[in-house]
């Protein structure tokens, strides 16, 4: 029904508000990176976990899918870790324009993990990306930490991405959802124990950090993950990559309002971004409609 699909539309973009407000609460929580995301897979973790066992859904899998989904939770960790760095080293603007090379990433991935033909006109969309990145790089030059670590962030987001779209194929994206987190949690967990981390201080947080804390954990990563998921049902996969791209701009734009003059940038990155995301949307429109002409 009509009214069933605005809904869900409306849904959607909820969902893509809510990735964009998490890159304002990294900048808004006071802790460290690493301990943030730790944070952040232990209690989304547990949340989705406390939800699979009200919805007496099933936790068993192969033990090479098992494997599979902890080495990608892995890498999720280390994407949230390298996108909270970049947002602490430089700001919001920076590490959301940034992350906007994902598509760029995919395009190179993609063909050697699904075994397919590099197409030509990804290539083209490729060095437009390039493009966008050298003007942001040359304007803002005092971000480029920043910059590189959002890049780094950017492809692992890439890897872990097309891992998913052959998991879930098989497996239901919660059970995906709450073994990616655990292994991700465990993964940092040893690697703070090996550093010693885990003293006084690091659980020592302010109340408003615990808060921010929660929201992202819960709203922003276990809500949001399973949301997207059933919006996806009623919704075609080309309407749901078109809004995900306003993800940085509703990021940017919240972060403007509450940041305030820490967020504006130089006419020139702002040129460099809109060339990126521009790319990227153009991406999607030619997919569309070459895959129309295909069916």
């Amino acid at each position: 029904m009509p009214n069933d699909k605005l809904k869900n539309y409306l849904h959607l973009h909820l969902i893509v508000f809510i990735w964009g407000f998490t890159a304002l609460l990294g900048k808004l929580i006071s802790i460290a990176a690493l301990p943030l995301v730790w944070y952040r897979m232990l209690l989304a973790s547990l949340i989705i976990g406390v939800y699979l066992w009200i919805k007496k859904v099933s936790l068993k899998v192969g033990v090479k899918t098992l494997c599979t989904m902890i080495f990608v939770g892995i890498v999720i960790a280390l994407h949230w870790v390298t996108f909270f760095m970049a947002i602490k080293v430089s700001n919001v603007s920076i590490a959301l324009a940034t992350m906007s090379t994902g598509a760029f990433f995919t395009a190179f991935l993609e063909p050697v993990l699904y075994k397919r033909k590099i197409i030509w006109y990804e290539i083209c969309f490729g060095i437009l990306v390039i493009v966008g990145l050298y003007i942001i790089f040359q304007v803002e030059t005092e971000y480029l930490h920043g910059i590189i670590l959002a890049l780094v962030s950017s492809f692992l987001a890439a890897i872990f991405s097309l891992m998913n779209g052959k998991l879930v194929k098989h497996q239901k994206p919660s059970i995906i959802s709450f073994y990616e987190l655990f292994g991700g949690v465990v993964f940092l967990t040893i690697y703070l124990l090996g550093m010693q981390s885990f003293t006084t201080d690091f659980f020592s947080l302010a109340h408003t950090d615990w808060i921010y804390i929660f929201i992202l954990a819960s709203a922003c990563t276990a809500y949001a993950f399973i949301a997207s998921v059933k919006v996806m049902r009623f919704i075609s996969p080309y309407t749901v990559m078109l809004t995900v791209n306003l993800e940085p701009i509703y990021g940017m734009l919240l972060a403007f309002i509450v940041l305030g003059e820490s967020e504006k940038m130089t006419p020139l990155f702002y040129l460099g971004g809109l060339l990126i995301l521009l790319t990227v949307v153009a991406n999607g429109v030619l997919k569309n409609k070459l895959r129309q002409k295909q069916t």
